[in-house]
């Protein structure tokens, strides 16, 4: 564990499920005291044995001085915030909240207005990663809001993340997380598709992965997610909803500013039609949808691949 210099700031965190849970871990690893809640209390109860508090109510972390928070939607953030008990329900007000959630531009400018009426600063955080890639300590964070504020925040957003990239004032953070997404989604719909052309060649998935991986083509990205497609493993990283979420917000953005999008218009297709097939967990298992639509059965390569991260 690092420790850290005290801080000026008291922290607290809303939100304990598969990436909050990794998050607030890391800020407790280095040494930081910190209020938790959850929706759902028995998942945020464990962080206790790493150092943390968790909360009964919501609205006893207003009393810290930065709060960070991740939810699945605006919505839902929202209703963190502003409901009948959410965090700013009673008269204690935190100086900073910083808010990691993918969401809209425009959920979030609402969010940032009601905010600013209560002389609340508030900074977009989005993240790119998942839980594996932030316990190996290579999760990115981008930002906007006032810079002030993400200064302040930055110390402890640097305990979450490998990478911190400001980005500016306002939601230009919500919008570098939806273009990130939309090509997450675009990649691995391309991706799936060539695995399958050199599947249905005799070609083993895992042979082209680590063809591919040492290519100028590889990613951090294809290096980890070739153990799930060759040894068809689909534990949820990032449900098939989610990713549909995404992609419809860049659509959406797009049409709002007459950017035409033919590519993520079709990968958006899949996803729905992936859903509707009632996969359900991850999804890379466009992979699966792919090989269906091409007349093929995956099997197993049970194969070891080192997937970059360890």
């Amino acid at each position: 564990m690092t420790t850290q210099h005290k801080s000026p700031f008291t922290i607290a965190w809303v939100g304990a499920g598969r990436m909050g849970f990794a998050m607030a871990k890391r800020l407790l690893d280095n040494g930081h005291e910190l209020l938790v809640w959850n929706r759902t209390q028995s998942k945020a109860k464990p962080l206790e044995e790493y150092g943390a508090n968790v909360a009964g109510r919501l609205q006893d972390l207003a009393e810290r001085s930065i709060v960070f928070l991740i939810s699945a939607t605006g919505h839902e953030v929202k209703e963190l915030l502003f409901g009948a008990e959410g965090l700013l329900s009673g008269e204690a007000k935190p100086k900073i909240i910083v808010d990691l959630t993918s969401m809209s531009p425009e959920d979030s400018a609402e969010i940032r207005q009601s905010l600013d009426e209560m002389d609340i600063s508030f900074v977009a955080a989005p993240v790119s990663g998942n839980a594996k890639v932030i316990g190996a300590g290579q999760l990115s964070i981008v930002a906007s809001g006032p810079r002030t504020s993400y200064l302040e925040a930055l110390p402890f957003l640097e305990c979450i993340g490998r990478t911190i990239t400001y980005v500016g004032d306002g939601e230009l953070a919500r919008v570098a997380k939806i273009c990130h997404n939309v090509m997450l989604g675009v990649v691995t719909q391309n991706l799936c598709e060539i695995l399958i052309l050199a599947e249905k060649h005799g070609m083993k998935r895992s042979d082209f992965l680590t063809f591919l991986n040492q290519s100028v083509m590889g990613s951090m990205f294809t290096q980890y997610k070739s153990p799930a497609l060759a040894n068809l493993n689909f534990e949820v990283t990032f449900t098939p909803q989610l990713m549909l979420k995404d992609l419809d917000l860049g659509l959406s953005a797009a049409r709002a500013h007459g950017i035409p999008m033919p590519t993520t218009s079709v990968t958006r297709d899949q996803v729905q039609s992936l859903i509707g097939h009632g996969y359900r967990d991850d999804f890379s298992q466009l992979l699966l949808l792919e090989a269906l639509a091409a007349g093929i059965n995956l099997s197993q390569e049970d194969v070891a691949i080192d997937d970059g991260l360890n």
